[in-house]
């Protein structure tokens, strides 16, 4: 059984349909990559798979895990071990990331967990994703560059330890060696957990760091195209037009 299984999903947003029939799946452990030109879909199909509310299921089902989550809310989406990186995480004044993290993973996974048991835990993954521990007393997001924002959404994520992390053009606004970083820093946190990944992207570069088990490439609203790794060195060769029309 899949570890994520779309069928025909229709979306809409305030009446204009967005997705017009997306079927896609993702096994246990798979790197699975959804490439498109901007506009394509990606963004509104990862907000949908966490329940955000905006975007409407008009036909069509999400099964995660064997369990039709198509109506459930964003808080249930991640008790079951659903997890989206987004591409402009917000700042939050006031709120350490430290705080942050506890309350996280205090909601999600472990409520009985000490304070004293989370900072031996979160020094613990800092230490692995080489980042400074000064980071965690910061406030959200606030002050942090393009990568620290990048970086700190893969150290929620090593805590949390999803069974399935969205992630939503995690590669957007960084440099070559952010990118490396955040690329290594995936790759510990799924290889350890054997977590599925649904990497969304325009750009085959990241895609250097993460390995793709499997590509699909999206238009308009449509699942156009899928095949392994190569496809996506393809794309990067010969631009999207030749899939798209």
């Amino acid at each position: 059984m899949a570890e994520l299984t779309i069928k025909d999903l229709h979306v809409e947003v305030e009446g204009n349909e967005i997705l017009k029939g997306v079927n896609l799946e993702v096994e246990k452990g798979q790197v699975v990559a959804l490439m498109g030109m901007n506009g394509s879909g990606k963004s509104t199909l990862a907000h949908t798979l966490m329940g955000h509310p905006k975007y409407e299921i008009t036909k069509g089902s999400i099964i995660f895990r064997g369990k039709d989550i198509t109506k459930a809310k964003a808080d249930e989406r991640a008790k079951l071990g659903l997890f989206l990186s987004f591409q402009y995480p917000q700042e939050v004044s006031g709120v350490t990331y430290s705080s942050f993290l506890r309350t996280a993973l205090k909601s999600n996974k472990q409520p009985n967990i000490s304070v004293i048991e989370f900072h031996k835990l979160l020094h613990e993954k800092m230490r692995e994703l080489d980042m400074d521990e000064k980071f965690a007393q910061r406030y959200l997001n606030e002050g942090f560059s393009g990568g620290e924002k990048k970086k700190a959404e893969i150290l929620q994520m090593a805590i949390l330890e999803p069974e399935l992390a969205i992630m939503d053009e995690t590669d957007s606004g960084l440099d070559v060696s952010a990118l490396k970083i955040v690329g290594n820093g995936v790759n510990k946190v799924r290889e350890r957990k054997n977590m599925a990944v649904l990497l969304i992207t325009h750009y085959e570069r990241i895609l250097n760091y993460i390995k793709p088990d499997k590509v699909y490439v999206m238009s308009k609203g449509k699942i156009v195209k899928e095949g392994n790794s190569e496809l996506a060195y393809q794309i990067d060769k010969e631009g999207y037009e030749k899939f798209i029309n």
